[in-house]
C-alpha cells in the first residue's frame, strides 16, 4: 500500500535518512553520558533500527529488515563516526537534527502500521505495532543509557502522540478502504506538523489529577 507512494529507490532512501537521524540521537545521547566508541555504536545502532526489530520480530518478518540489508546496519556506524569526531558541531544543529527526527517519526509509524496491517494483523495491533515502529527505538536507547524514557516523562514535548495520531489515520483509512498514496502522505504529514508543534510550543501530557508536587514527594522521600 504505502509503496505506492514512493518508488522502491525513493522508500529506501527514506529510510535510510530515518534510521541516520534516528541514530543521530542515539550516539549523541551517548556522548552525554561518556560512553566510549563501542556504547556510542551501540546505542546508535539499538535506537535506529529497535523499532523496526520489535514490529518485524512480532508479526513474523524474518529475518528483519535490519539483516537482511547492508545499508539499514551501516548507516547507524556513519552516524556513530559523524558524532565521534564532530559531536560539539552536531549539538549545534540540534534543531535541524529534531526536525528530520519529527520526519522520521511520521515516516515510521505510516510504515509499520501498514506492514503489521499486510501481515495479518487486526487495525489496532497494527496501529500499536506502528507506533513501536516510531518510538520503540528511543525507548531502548533511554533503557540503556539508564534513563526514564523520554516518552513517559512529563517535562518532554509530546513524542508518542503525534505517532498515535499518524497509525490512527492509517487504520481508519485502512477500515474505510481509502488508504493511498495521498492518505498515506497526509498521515505522514500530520504525525510530523504535530511533531514540531509540539516542540515548538512544548506540548506536554497532563499528569494525574490533583497530584502533589514534585517538591512536597521529594522532602518526604527524603524523611
Amino acid at each position: 500500500m504505502f509503496q505506492e507512494l514512493f518508488t522502491p529507490s525513493v522508500q529506501h532512501a527514506l529510510d535510510l535518512s530515518g534510521i541516520f537521524v534516528f541514530a543521530i540521537s542515539g550516539a549523541l545521547l551517548a556522548v552525554r553520558k561518556n560512553f566510549d566508541v563501542f556504547g556510542i555504536a551501540v546505542l546508535a545502532e539499538v535506537t535506529a533500527l529497535g523499532g523496526g526489530l520489535i514490529r518485524d520480530l512480532i508479526i513474523g518478518a524474518v529475518p528483519p529488515a535490519a539483516f537482511t540489508d547492508l545499508g539499514y546496519f551501516v548507516m547507524p556506524l556513519v552516524a556513530t563516526v559523524l558524532v565521534f569526531f564532530l559531536h560539539p558541531h552536531v549539538e549545534r544543529i540540534q534543531v535541524g537534527v529534531n526536525v528530520f527526527d519529527a520526519a522520521g517519526l511520521g515516516l515510521f509509524c505510516v510504515t509499520g502500521t501498514t506492514k503489521a496491517y499486510e501481515f495479518g494483523l487486526g487495525l489496532t495491533s497494527s496501529a500499536a505495532l506502528g507506533v513501536a515502529t516510531a518510538v520503540g527505538g528511543g525507548v531502548l536507547r533511554d533503557v540503556l543509557a539508564n534513563e526514564v524514557p523520554s516518552l513517559l516523562r512529563w517535562d518532554r514535548d509530546l513524542y508518542a502522540v503525534p505517532a498515535i495520531v499518524g497509525a490512527t489515520i492509517v487504520v481508519l483509512c485502512i477500515q474505510f478502504d481509502t488508504l493511498n498514496a495521498l492518505t498515506s502522505g497526509v498521515a505522514v504529514v500530520t504525525a510530523f506538523v504535530l511533531r514540531l508543534l509540539a516542540m515548538r510550543y512544548h506540548w506536554r501530557a497532563p499528569r494525574a489529577w490533583n497530584r502533589r508536587s514534585a517538591a512536597t514527594e521529594e522532602k518526604a522521600t527524603a524523611q
